[in-house]
């Protein structure tokens, strides 16, 4: 997972860096501020101790280029967009960022700048009496919070996909709310006590001494120097917001005209395919392998216009012969208008809000799992329906949290067995998460059947199948009465595999595309090859007696 979130050009690489950078010293920063609440001596040693690092030269080197780089890249990205169309979040989070360089600038002025410009203490209690009685200390809160929600978005948005970072949301989010009321608090308890000391006069000067005070002419000077770094922002956001509507103009100059019949008319810049001029001009339009040139379901019909296009490249042509489309047919996916086309798709949404794109489906590369109880419905007969619920139910309970705790989520019950998925943003990790839930589940059932035994009753034996393959995603079913389901050749041959393990007498069947997506030699490994019911081609897979063993199966042949 760790590879898959790393993945990417050098720039989203950076931006995550440096903002971890940011966000490691807004925290450490905050529970600095925080500690005034306790004691102002440990707020004072707790400072020193940071600086010894924020303010060395490695530290400020780092610390000052993420401070740069972050934001900047931001507005380099920023001006690189086709569109300012954005999730909500994203939104708040670009919001966010971009105010608070204006207070922030402020912040580092009178306090870093100071110090190494003018000599002053900025120490907690010099700050604070700066900003207590103003507007300021309104607005540095505000800053702070507004760093703090930015940061945890980011944080959130980063680590979102990971298997172990959903389980700690709820005590991420705890923490998340408890830091910056910690700060708060301190702020206001260090604010009251230092404030009273400096006004009241018998400590005053004594403070202004301590703090090395600056005069009303360098006062003057930061306020300048306030002033020229917030002149140099507005001025990269001004030339950001330049940037971004002179590509925008570009583009239009650029831009072909795409009419779509029962349809809107859109303008989109050339060199994009006809199915990324839907999608940016906001047509919905169906594509179920998400632009592979595979599925056919984004293929349009050409009324007019056919004679700019080029003809077909072989991996289009054979696509097209497949579903004997006519010459006028082409894929949108596929295309790329240089001149004005007008075009009907052949697969048009049903413009139900929040129906349109769970209904066509995606098509994903993933890992599914079948189980089924062995010898259930023998079992079964003669017992009342009510205790039949109520074992299935318990045995649900047990083995379920296996799955989920590994990242999978049960598709569907099947009686006496189930379907499970392992969705993830590569299919390396979903195999890995399958094998984890494999071995969990073998776990699980080995306490369950103790359990079983403790009562007097007989255990309970099962089959699972694993497998690794293209999978379509989407809701099927009427318009309002569509569960999301998976389909595809994978799912079946999981289930072949999954009775299999009834004839070989083994509890796991695993197919060799699981175990090559997730690292393993499948060449080092005792494989059997079937020719399973359904199934095209003969499918290799390594059979494991007791599915709780599968780890020490896996490192025994792999040393």
């Amino acid at each position: 997972m760790a590879s898959a979130l790393w993945q990417g050009n050098w720039i989203t690489r950076t931006r995550i860096t440096t903002g971890l950078v940011l966000l490691a010293y807004a925290f450490f920063h905050f529970i600095n501020i925080g500690l005034g609440l306790l004691s102002p001596e440990w707020m004072d040693d707790f400072q020193d101790a940071r600086q010894v690092i924020t303010r060395s030269l490695p530290g400020s080197l780092i610390l000052y280029a993420a401070l740069i780089l972050h934001p900047g890249l931001a507005l380099w990205n920023l001006a690189k967009r086709r569109t300012l169309k954005m999730r909500w979040g994203e939104a708040l989070q670009t919001v966010l960022g971009l105010l608070i360089p204006l207070q922030l600038l402020a912040h580092v002025v009178f306090t870093r700048y100071s110090h190494e410009i003018y000599g002053v203490n900025d120490e907690y209690p010099y700050q604070i009496v700066l900003m207590w009685a103003s507007p300021e200390a309104w607005q540095q809160s505000l800053l702070l919070l507004a760093v703090w929600i930015h940061g945890c978005m980011g944080l959130h948005y980063w680590l979102r996909l990971t298997r172990w970072w959903r389980p700690l949301i709820p005590w991420m989010a705890g923490l998340a709310v408890f830091i910056p009321g910690f700060a708060l608090a301190g702020f206001l308890t260090e604010g009251r006590r230092i404030h009273g000391l400096f006004v009241e006069g018998t400590e005053r000067a004594a403070l202004m001494e301590d703090f090395n005070w600056p005069s009303q002419q360098a006062f003057a000077e930061l306020f300048e120097a306030e002033r020229l770094w917030l002149a140099i922002f507005l001025l990269l956001l001004s030339l950001t917001a330049a940037a971004f509507i002179l590509r925008k103009l570009v583009r239009r100059r650029r831009a072909v005209a795409i009419r779509y019949a029962f349809g809107p008319e859109i303008r989109a810049e050339r060199g994009m395919t006809l199915l990324e001029m839907s999608h940016a001009g906001g047509v919905q339009h169906t594509s179920l392998c998400g632009g592979k040139g595979r599925c056919t379901t984004c293929r349009v019909v050409v009324d007019q216009g056919g004679e700019t296009l080029p003809p077909p490249a072989p991996p289009e042509a054979r696509s097209l012969a497949r579903v004997q489309a006519p010459a006028n047919m082409r894929l949108a996916c596929q295309i790329r208008p240089q001149a004005p086309l007008t075009v009907t798709r052949m697969f048009r949404p049903d413009g139900r809000k929040g129906r349109a794109h769970a209904s066509q489906g995606t098509e994903q590369q993933l890992a599914i799992l079948f189980l089924d109880i062995r010898g259930f419905t023998a079992r079964a007969a003669g017992q009342l329906p009510y205790d039949v619920v109520f074992l299935l139910n318990r045995f649900f309970d047990a083995i379920v949290p296996a799955i989920t705790s590994c990242g999978g989520t049960v598709d569907k019950y099947l009686g006496d067995g189930l379907l499970a998925l392992f969705e993830a943003p590569a299919p390396a990790r979903s195999a890995e998460a399958a094998l984890e839930a494999a071995a969990a589940i073998g776990s699980a059932l080995q306490e369950f059947n103790a359990q079983l035994a403790a009562d007097g009753e007989p255990e309970i034996r099962i089959g699972i199948g694993v497998h690794l393959g293209e999978l379509v995603l989407g809701e099927i079913g009427s318009a309002g009465h569509a569960p999301r389901t998976i389909i595809g050749g994978s799912v079946n041959a999981a289930s072949r595999l999954e009775a299999k393990t009834k004839e070989l007498g083994v509890e796991l069947l695993i197919s060799a595309r699981v175990l090559d997506a997730a690292g393993y030699d499948s060449a080092r490994l005792p494989l059997q090859t079937f020719q399973l019911r359904g199934v095209s081609r003969p499918l290799a897979a390594l059979p494991v007696a007791h599915a709780a063993a599968l780890p020490r199966t896996l490192a025994g042949e792999q040393n």
